[in-house]
């Protein structure tokens, strides 16, 4: 067993990337499975009964996890959001919440979910040390939801699991929509009338060409201002305060005082300059962009026996040599890697 190194917080430099960026966020996904086949993840022509997905023992053990979320943390991240595919889908996930909770020098942990079970595990998720949790809906029409889910689940079924998340105080609860042109912009306002006042913050996200099976078309994009300029139209709105560095989500306030949305601009307004965020996938590959054609597993490492010393140098090197800003240089990546592979979102979530 590799001995494990415990070393004071303070005592390892934090790294930087080579554009000076801080490693402060780790987005874990704990599950490469889901219940959904949205068309921008998981096109269901796809990932269909045939398709292949890992198999438990490929995927990091919750021990495992733990144990390399303690050596980021030394590192200087702070912030954990656990992701999928589905991540309610991994057997007894409040476990695993409750031993990350515990590390020292983690400040916050959340979910992100596509809400189909989390009534159930609401409750769970609570007790066990999660804080935050944010639902995926991206139209409350139940037409365009079982158009966008690839017709799994139902808009009363996730309405029900935001509603647990709020009375147990799994909050702010936020609600991700990823809006496509002519598919589901018609039904933004319905979101917002739904959730004003209700504590509920609603973020709508620009459609990405995140991997290479979501068919992403510049013309589906619906950028931030235009949906900003409707919205506005019908409730005034004002910019608020970025809550923290490298936010990536730009707030506004209702004007009367009925809470507030946000955007997520990466196709119109990249914040690569700002992004301090590290992936790790649930086969233990660890990525430094969304948009990655490239990884470096840890887990192998890891199940060869490197001690935390290695694993530390092992992560602390490609933080360092990290050069990422694909959002900023789009349309120029996009040409001259035509035919590269990117990692699927549902592989290292969003």
């Amino acid at each position: 067993m590799p001995r494990e190194v415990v070393v004071p917080l303070h005592a390892l430099p934090a790294p930087r990337d080579a554009l000076s960026r801080p490693m402060r966020d780790l987005r874990i996904s704990v599950m490469d499975r889901c219940n959904f086949r949205c068309p921008y993840c998981m096109p269901r022509e796809t990932f269909d009964e045939r398709y292949r997905f890992l198999s438990s023992p490929e995927r990091l053990s919750f021990d495992e996890i733990v144990r390399l979320t303690r050596l980021f943390a030394q590192l200087g991240v702070r912030k954990l959001r656990l992701t999928g595919g589905e991540p309610l889908l991994r057997a007894n996930l409040p476990d695993l919440i409750g031993d990350l909770t515990d590390i020292g020098g983690i400040e916050d942990v959340a979910l992100t979910t596509n809400g189909i079970l989390l009534a159930r595990y609401a409750a769970e998720l609570k007790a066990a040390g999660l804080q935050r949790v944010t639902v995926s809906l991206d139209s409350l029409d139940p037409q365009v939801f079982t158009r966008m889910s690839g017709g799994f689940g139902g808009v009363a079924e996730v309405l029900d699991g935001i509603e647990h998340a709020r009375r147990v105080e799994l909050t702010p609860v936020k609600v991700n929509a990823v809006v496509q042109r002519g598919v589901n912009d018609h039904t933004v306002l319905d979101l917002v009338e739904r959730f004003r006042g209700t504590g509920v913050v609603v973020r709508f996200i620009e459609y990405m060409d995140v991997g290479n099976r979501n068919h992403w078309r510049s013309e589906l994009v619906v950028p931030s201002k235009e949906l900003m300029a409707q919205i506005g139209a019908r409730w005034p709105l004002a910019p608020m305060e970025a809550g923290y560095r490298g936010e990536v989500a730009r707030r506004y306030a209702f004007a009367d005082g009925q809470g507030e949305i946000g955007f997520i601009s990466s196709v119109s307004q990249p914040f690569c300059g700002d992004c301090s965020r590290a992936r790790l996938s649930s086969d233990g590959m660890l990525y430094t962009c969304l948009f990655a054609s490239h990884g470096t597993s840890v887990r192998d490492a890891l199940r060869g026996g490197a001690s935390d010393e290695h694993l530390l140098e092992l992560i602390r090197g490609v933080w360092t040599k990290r050069t990422d800003r694909y959002s900023e240089q789009r349309a120029n990546l996009r040409r001259a890697a035509a035919d590269e592979r990117k990692v699927e979102m549902f592989y290292i979530g969003g």
